[in-house]
Formats: structure tokens, sequence, C-alpha cells
């Protein structure tokens, strides 16, 4: 049986920032944010947290875990976030440096250790 050729998907790069390419009003905000809640996801999961208990110590309420374990970030500042993660007993370094001279724009980076 002779397998039909199925048409050329057609593919676009990405910039690197997914936000971006999507056309969002700040998307390294988003990007940023959206780095910043994969740590938080990944503390509760490392440490077994339920939402409840994460919640209690970030100092929300379980809800406001649900959506952000959910990628619901719309009512999260990137501070909010940093602030969250501290109350998960994680320490956020901000880093400023002059860029280098092959890049236009400056940008912001989030930076995790790696947990075996």
């Amino acid at each position: 049986m002779v397998k039909k050729r199925e048409a050329d998907i057609p593919v676009t790069a990405s910039s690197g920032n997914v936000f971006a390419d999507m056309g969002f009003a700040e998307p390294e905000e988003e990007l940023t944010k959206a780095q910043l809640a994969s740590h938080i996801r990944r503390v509760i999961k490392r440490r077994r947290l339920t939402q409840v208990a994460a919640a209690a110590l970030m100092g929300i309420d379980q809800p406001k875990v649900s959506a952000l374990l959910n990628g619901r970030l719309a009512n999260f500042s990137s501070e909010r976030l940093m602030h969250l993660l501290t109350g998960l007993g994680q320490d956020v370094d901000i880093t400023v440096r002059a860029k280098p001279r092959d890049r236009a724009h400056g940008r912001v980076r989030v930076i995790g250790e790696a947990h075996a």
C-alpha cells in the first residue's frame, strides 16, 4: 500500500518568545510571568504540597493557587510572583548589567537552579 504524502505544513521560526510571536502587547512581561509561575509549580510539585498548603505558605487563597498552576496569570504581576516564590522559601535574585553590543535591546530573563 502506497502512503499519500500529506501537504507540507508551513512553519515559522520562533523569535524565542512565544508571546512576542503571538503579538502580545507586553511579551517580555508575559514570558517573565510564565517563567516565574513555572518555578512556583516546580517547587510545589517537588515539595508535594497540596494547593491548600501552598496557599498557606504563599499567603493567598487556594483558588488563586489553582489559577496560577493552570497558567491563568492575568491577575499576577511579576513582582507578586516573586513574593510568592519567597513565601515558598525560594530566594529571588535580580541582577542588572549592561547588554552585549551585538543586541539592540536589553532583556529580562528568569534563570533557576537545576534540582535533582
